[in-house]
């Protein structure tokens, strides 16, 4: 199919123009170029999705015992997480896998480019947020909890980033909201079947279902005592969602098992990750970390032992702290015996009266 120009636009902005019939998008995914870098739309939505991120669950983590400096210490090590168990998990379920990546691993690491597997963000960033939440004496499923309500809100600018970079490309469609790649730089005009072609929105599909399970996620978590019910909402949804937005995805159909139902790589991932969410979630929603908590009580730390005294006052002890106010002890070992009883008269008595006794 050749190239669509209709007669006028309902909105003509260059980079966007709206039809009729179609949504056209003419955006180079390169914002600029400084020789070898490039500053991309797509990296810009992962700052930005992280910074509102971070706003979004202030109340939230205020109201768990979640302090700001605990979040900025695990923060890095769930970006790191996520970076590398998306691209990584994006990576192995490529059909050039071999030529494209193992044979040039560079291409592995150029997540600026596009190519990300959620599911595989997901499974490395809890199973790191376990870890640090053991080092941390917090509840495992508290901090879970924060991070998807974190994760959810960050996903709709990551989306915004794949409609900018055509790299989630639906079907061949006709519907009168199909999007139309234009831009030679795009990722769908890398390849002349879906350039200049009107095709599935489907990133704007998942932008949509982002923003429906957000709503519920914050709904659920004015309202929920209990640990764990926010991670278990947004897994189940994201399994669901992705199991149905990929019907409209144009994607290699795998087989699994020796099953073949026509099925996507992210579809059978769906499908397995829900059926072994159903014995996980009744175990850990048994388990004690998942006891509703105390309205008294900060959800952090409920029932979570913490340091033993001897190492609380170690830690105070290296912690240098700035004070405009003179300690109490410095007060009264620079205080004189004479200055003492002066300002303690029944001191002094009893200093006089011990004196006569002997």
């Amino acid at each position: 199919m050749g190239s669509i120009l209709p007669l006028a636009y309902l909105i003509d902005w260059g980079w966007l123009r709206i039809g009729p019939p179609y949504i056209y998008i003419n955006i180079n995914p390169v914002i600029v170029s400084l020789g070898p870098l490039a500053l991309r739309w797509y990296g810009l939505m992962y700052v930005v999705g992280i910074i509102i991120g971070l706003w979004a669950i202030q109340g939230y983590t205020a109201r768990k015992g979640i302090t700001q400096d605990l979040i900025y210490r695990v923060l890095w090590w769930c970006i790191a997480a996520g970076v590398i168990g998306g691209r990584l998990y994006f990576v192995v379920q490529q059909p050039d896998l071999v030529q494209n990546y193992l044979l040039k691993p560079w291409n592995i690491l150029a997540t600026w480019e596009g190519g990300m597997a959620f599911f595989g963000a997901i499974f490395l960033v809890v199973a790191t947020l376990i870890w640090r939440a053991r080092l941390e004496r917090v509840n495992p499923l508290v901090f879970i909890d924060a991070a998807v309500l974190f994760g959810i809100v960050g996903q709709i600018f990551g989306r915004i980033g794949n409609l900018i970079n055509g790299d989630i490309i639906g079907f061949r469609s006709t519907l009168p909201w199909s999007t139309v790649y234009v831009n030679p730089a795009s990722w769908a005009c890398l390849n002349p079947a879906t350039c200049n072609v009107p095709v599935q929105p489907a990133a704007a599909y998942e932008l949509l279902t982002n923003l429906v399970v957000m709503a519920i996620m914050f709904y659920i978590a004015s309202k929920t005592k209990r640990p764990g019910v926010l991670t278990f909402v947004y897994l189940f949804f994201y399994c669901i969602t992705q199991f149905t937005v990929f019907f409209v995805r144009d994607n290699i159909i795998v087989s699994f098992l020796g099953l073949d139902w026509g099925l996507k790589q992210a579809q059978w991932t769906s499908i397995v990750v829900f059926i072994l969410l159903i014995p996980v979630s009744i175990l850990v929603m048994r388990s004690r970390y998942a006891r509703p908590v105390p309205v008294d009580e900060l959800a952090a730390t409920y029932g979570i032992p913490q340091k033993p005294l001897q190492e609380a006052v170690a830690a105070l002890d290296t912690t240098t702290v700035e004070s405009d106010e003179i300690p109490v002890e410095t007060s009264v070992t620079d205080t004189t015996p004479d200055q003492a009883e002066e300002d303690n008269p029944a001191a002094k008595e009893e200093t006089t009266a011990s004196v006569q006794e002997i």
